[in-house]
């Protein structure tokens, strides 16, 4: 048991690790050289550092640590301790970036594929660290807040938030900018959906055939994939029918229907996507007898 705590807070520290690295890679390759407008904090440091000139990863940080005070204060110890370190990680990861890198680095000058690759970076890196249970703190910090104690729906409370600061970013952005950050902040959205469940979706088959014990055979033998049976009624005859329910990975779905369509071609089946599965064989390791 230790082992596996072990194997999974390794893994989440990787996976953090990781996301915030392309995070503050992609600020500094795309988002700032092509001077994108941006959500969250980053872009209230980008207002900041437009009126004064303050150094874009020191106020991160500074905003960062100030949210995590009103995380302690709000959301408790627990909270804090599982958020401050991927808090922390981005603007430390970004001032070494900018210490290393040139500060007129330019790795493309044209604006589309600047907004592409920065919503991919930057949904990417958020997907990372989301997987990996923790939070990039920041103004996730006052939505949570705002929802724990006013009951106020996150996505609703983000998307105001966001809406809110690239509205403040448009008085020194024309409206062409305008309609490049938001084209970012949905490819963001759109990136971040995928990699937060990227490798766990699956796909499920329901099989409704007279040959369903060969069928469930076929696929504990070939395929080496749990079954259960479950039991209906034909609508128009009212002849009892034995389902047979199986979630393979969406590589085994072609595999599977070959198998099932050599035992009953004329078998009835019903392909799904699911979007997450937990259990032996997926979450848990298998055990044989």
């Amino acid at each position: 048991m230790e082992k596996k705590r072990l194997k999974s807070l390794l893994k989440s520290t990787a996976l953090v690790l990781i996301g915030n690295i392309i995070y503050a890679g992609t600020v500094k390759l795309f988002l700032l050289p092509a001077n994108l407008m941006s959500s969250g904090t980053t872009g209230i440091s980008l207002v900041v550092n437009h009126l004064t000139d303050f150094p874009i990863p020191l106020f991160i940080a500074l905003f960062n640590i100030a949210a995590l005070a009103l995380g302690l204060v709000f959301l408790g110890k627990k909270f804090v301790m599982t958020t401050v370190f991927s808090s922390l990680l981005y603007p430390a990861f970004l001032e070494v970036l900018n210490r290393i890198l040139p500060e007129d680095l330019f790795v493309t000058d044209n604006m589309l594929l600047n907004v592409l690759f920065s919503g991919i970076g930057l949904g990417l890196a958020l997907g990372l660290v989301i997987r990996a249970g923790a939070s990039t703190g920041g103004m996730d910090i006052p939505v949570l807040i705002l929802n724990r104690y006013f009951k106020l729906p996150v996505s609703v409370s983000l998307y105001v938030f966001d809406f809110c600061i690239i509205l403040c970013q448009t008085f020194y952005h024309t409206a062409e900018d305008l309609l490049y950050g938001i084209l970012l902040l949905l490819l963001t959205s759109i990136v971040l959906d995928k990699a937060v469940l990227l490798g766990v979706n699956k796909t499920e088959v329901k099989i409704i055939s007279d040959k369903h014990s060969e069928i469930r055979s076929v696929i504990l033998s070939e395929i080496d994939r749990g079954v259960t049976m479950l039991y209906g009624e034909g609508g128009y005859s009212h002849e009892e029918k034995q389902i047979v329910l199986t979630v393979v990975s969406n590589r085994e779905l072609a595999k599977i229907e070959k198998l099932v369509r050599n035992v009953d071609p004329g078998c009835f089946m019903i392909v799904s996507t699911v979007r997450e599965v937990w259990g032996k064989g997926f979450s848990i390791d298998k055990t044989y007898k």
